[in-house]
């Protein structure tokens, strides 16, 4: 028997709140914005409903980013920033999307959630073999994810309209470069799959 869980990617203000410094997630005129965000908490409430482990993934570095390589121009560009530090606002949960008592939450430094993190022993813990993602950024957070879930033998399954990237484009590119690796599924698609 299958033992999906899902996994909510850094809905924090540092990516989603408008006034957040990062804005490769979802830009704060991005029309899609709401849309995008609401989807994510349809598909919250109705994995709650169903029963099925969600297992929240923040973005935290130390405040002085010891803990931080930086090698990526991604990585350079936060830092400059001063974003994601640990105890700040922007690794607040947006409002409304904060783990509910007993959901499990995972920090994590980098692109994909399981380097560096408590990640793999929580899965093996819950028993999972089928991961549900979404979140922000699609193109980094999720995708790199993604690779490393299905490289270490999950089956994996993406929500694309509960995930946003900086623009349009980048979004739908990083979600046909998962379609080899995962299912590709709307928040409609994976709420009648749950019932």
């Amino acid at each position: 028997m299958t033992r999906t869980v899902y996994l909510a990617l850094h809905y924090q203000n540092e990516n989603c709140h408008p006034d957040g410094a990062i804005k490769v997630g979802i830009s704060e005129h991005a029309p899609w914005r709401e849309e995008r965000l609401n989807n994510a908490r349809r598909l919250v409430d109705a994995m709650r409903d169903a029963s099925v482990p969600i297992v929240h993934i923040r973005l935290a570095v130390e405040p002085d980013y010891a803990d931080v390589v930086q090698n990526t121009p991604l990585i350079r560009q936060w830092v400059s920033q001063g974003a994601w530090r640990e105890g700040t606002w922007g690794c607040d949960w947006l409002d409304g999307y904060a783990p509910h008592p007993g959901e499990i939450v995972v920090t994590h430094t980098r692109n994909s959630v399981f380097h560096g993190s408590t990640l793999a022993d929580v899965l093996f813990g819950l028993g999972a073999d089928h991961l549900v993602f979404s979140g922000v950024s699609t193109a980094y957070v999720v995708e790199s994810s993604v690779r490393h879930a299905t490289d270490i033998g999950y089956l994996c399954t993406v929500v694309g309209d509960a995930c946003s990237t900086a623009t349009q484009q980048q979004h739908f590119n990083a979600l046909d470069a998962m379609r080899l690796l995962a299912d590709v599924v709307t928040v409609n698609e994976m709420i009648a799959s749950l019932k």
